[in-house]
């Protein structure tokens, strides 16, 4: 199969950049053609506010550089990762042009909220869902905490509703999570065109033991990922069982003032992945505090991999992913009392967590595998095919 995969890199890295890569590799090791076309963000800096904006809207070069890519490249599938603001919608048009299938990967929630999280002032906020014009993020300045900018892309999501672009232009699309499915059906995408595919963990990190008697954190330290809440559950705690927090963020220094203040915690700043995998090896769980939606968190997904169950807030990806009393426990979010209570009830029933490591271990060898994962992309590229 010729497959092009399509990606607009953001100017800092996210985990949307390493999916791109890990589907283009995983796409070839099975023999497929893979071409990827990609474009930088850092690109905007030499571009006036006028040019962004009707690039965002409809990117004209690049609408005629893939019409000549596809068919030079003889491409059957157009597998889209990220299009904002370079890319633009344009590009599903060159596509539909030369005759090639559309697949388009829902990492976040762009098509349904300009700041693309739902997310505002460190609260869920849903006020655009279902709006045909997203007013609202324009009120708040959401994107960038800039009403111009937030405008443009209001007036792109707009415009290509009112072309019914995301209904008639893409063939399939995947959602991370079922969580996600429901809230780009409520937000208006047709329902019988997306299918959820979660992201992989490849290579594989391995079964660890969990004998580190600890607890572990691992990511962004920033308000939305529940850094407050984490801390707050630790201090009622009051030492029954040791913290750590692998991440570097803007909350940084709140996490360095609650290691000095509470003993059992402990920040580890930001650390290579290896170091990430061999305490999660090690961790009796891990503890998942986002209160946004995420996409499909990484970290979560790890976890299982090393048999290592999960705490999660209930919210979100969290909800799909983490099945109470057999690969971990749900709180409530932004609920320092019910994370500490749900830690407390964890270490009382060992003999459940030690069965939930196997539980976990198996969630990951049955869903999110690297040949796991592959089985479905083909599928789903059949089906966009067949459309």
């Amino acid at each position: 199969m010729r497959v092009t995969i399509l990606h607009n890199y953001y100017q800092q890295a996210g985990g949307e950049d390493q999916v791109f890569a890990n589907e283009s590799n995983l796409l070839e090791n099975y023999g497929h053609e893979v071409y990827r076309y990609t474009v930088h963000n850092d690109r905007i800096q030499n571009m006036n506010s006028l040019s962004l904006a009707k690039t965002t809207l409809w990117n004209s070069q690049i609408y005629r550089e893939l019409r000549t890519l596809f068919r030079q490249e003889s491409t059957e599938i157009a597998h889209f990762h990220n299009t904002f603001p370079l890319i633009s919608p344009a590009a599903y048009y060159a596509a539909k042009d030369q005759g090639v299938a559309v697949v388009q990967t829902l990492h976040n929630y762009r098509l349904l909220c300009p700041n693309a999280a739902f997310f505002r002032d460190n609260n869920i906020c849903e006020e655009c869902l279902g709006k045909t014009v997203t007013w609202p993020g324009i009120v708040h300045a959401c994107y960038r905490n800039n009403r111009a900018a937030t405008a443009v892309i209001t007036a792109t999501l707009s415009f290509h509703r009112a072309l019914a672009t995301w209904k008639k232009m893409v063939d399939v699309y995947i959602a991370l999570t079922e969580f996600a499915k429901l809230k780009f059906i409520s937000g208006g995408l047709p329902a019988d065109k997306i299918i959820v595919k979660p992201n992989f963990v490849n290579p594989d990190p391995g079964e660890g033991n969990q004998s580190g008697q600890y607890a572990l954190f691992v990511g962004r330290l920033t308000p939305e990922k529940g850094i407050s809440t984490l801390i707050g559950a630790w201090e009622k705690l009051q030492g029954k069982i040791p913290l750590k927090i692998a991440g570097d963020g803007p909350l940084s220094h709140i996490v360095a003032q609650a290691a000095q203040k509470i003993p059992q915690v402990e920040w580890l700043g930001r650390i290579p992945l290896p170091q990430v995998y061999a305490l999660m090896k090690e961790a009796t769980f891990l503890v998942f505090p986002s209160e946004w939606y995420e996409g499909l968190p990484c970290t979560i997904i790890e976890a299982f991999a090393t048999g290592t169950p999960v705490i999660a807030a209930n919210i979100g990806a969290a909800q799909s992913l983490v099945e109470p009393d057999r690969t971990g426990w749900l709180y409530t979010p932004g609920n320092p009392a019910d994370l500490a209570a749900k830690v407390t009830y964890a270490l009382a029933h060992q003999a459940k967590l030690t069965q939930m490591h196997q539980v976990a271990r198996n969630e990951f060898e049955t869903k999110y595998t690297a040949e796991q994962n592959y089985q479905k992309i083909i599928e789903i590229y059949k089906i966009a095919l067949s459309k």
